[in-house]
């Protein structure tokens, strides 16, 4: 049985789970109880047996994610000394790989994606985008430094356009299609074919061996933080303990067989 959320929807059908970051009336910024309730989704997902892969995205056209609640941030809510360096503090356990949820995770983006909102993008697998979407970082206007996501982004796009994007503090906003361009996302579509489009790559995806998937992503995830030689042992191990997995007997019968694997489930 799926958790109830009060910032989220949640949703599960023919293995993909639906993630909406549900706050239109705050162009869906994330406050702490939404960063909680992200972690619970995560974790939900990536032990739910019946889950392959996921759907993140936002609700409404207007703004996918605009960072954290800016209301929070004026309370001290958000910045209680307490918690916001620590390594549990709920900014850092928003995204699926912050969470280590291997599952994969396509990313809509159906809108504005603005400072902590692109925590989503620098952790996102495949990244399908809304054609009048646009990518941009205001923390250093309001006093903040911009941090963590620019770090992340810059595994994804050259350093320029991240700090151009991070000095300029919402001065200029990237589009979609420079985002296209810069390698930032994978497709950009009209906003009516965002949601028909994700889904098409989740049921592709969804088609495979969930634990081959998982595996997959952790292992090319996980080679970013290591040297090449560490990374391809890393990987090795990976392969060597698969081994014994009996989805590699199982999609090799159904090849010859010529029928639609019946893959065991991945629970982590």
């Amino acid at each position: 049985m799926s958790p109830s959320f009060d910032t989220l929807l949640y949703d599960v059908e023919d293995g993909v789970a639906t993630i909406v970051l549900n706050r239109p009336e705050k162009h869906n910024a994330f406050n702490a109880q939404m960063a909680d309730e992200l972690s619970l989704a995560w974790r939900t997902l990536h032990e739910s047996p019946e889950v392959v892969c996921a759907i993140l995205t936002g609700s409404g056209e207007k703004s996918f994610c605009t960072g954290m609640d800016v209301a929070d941030v004026a309370s001290g809510r958000s910045l209680d000394s307490g918690r916001v360096g620590r390594e549990d503090a709920p900014w850092n356990r928003l995204t699926a790989i912050q969470n280590k949820c291997w599952k994969p995770v396509i990313t809509a983006v159906n809108g504005m994606v603005n400072g902590g909102g692109l925590h989503f993008i620098a952790d996102a697998d495949l990244i399908v985008c809304a054609e009048h979407a646009t990518f941009f970082d205001t923390h250093v206007k309001v006093g903040l430094i911009a941090g963590l996501e620019p770090v992340g982004i810059a595994r994804r796009i050259p350093l320029e356009a991240v700090l151009r994007m991070s000095l300029l503090g919402g001065a200029e906003r990237m589009s979609a299609q420079q985002a296209l361009a810069l390698g930032l996302v994978g497709e950009v579509v009209p906003k009516e074919a965002l949601m028909p489009r994700a889904r098409e790559l989740a049921a592709a995806i969804s088609q495979h061996s969930p634990t081959a998937l998982a595996r997959t992503k952790q292992t090319i995830w996980e080679s970013l933080d290591r040297g090449l030689d560490e990374a391809l042992a890393n990987t090795w191990t990976a392969i060597n303990e698969h081994v014994d997995h009996p989805d590699l007997k199982e999609g090799a019968l159904a090849f010859v067989e010529k029928r639609k694997p019946r893959w065991a489930p991945y629970t982590g």
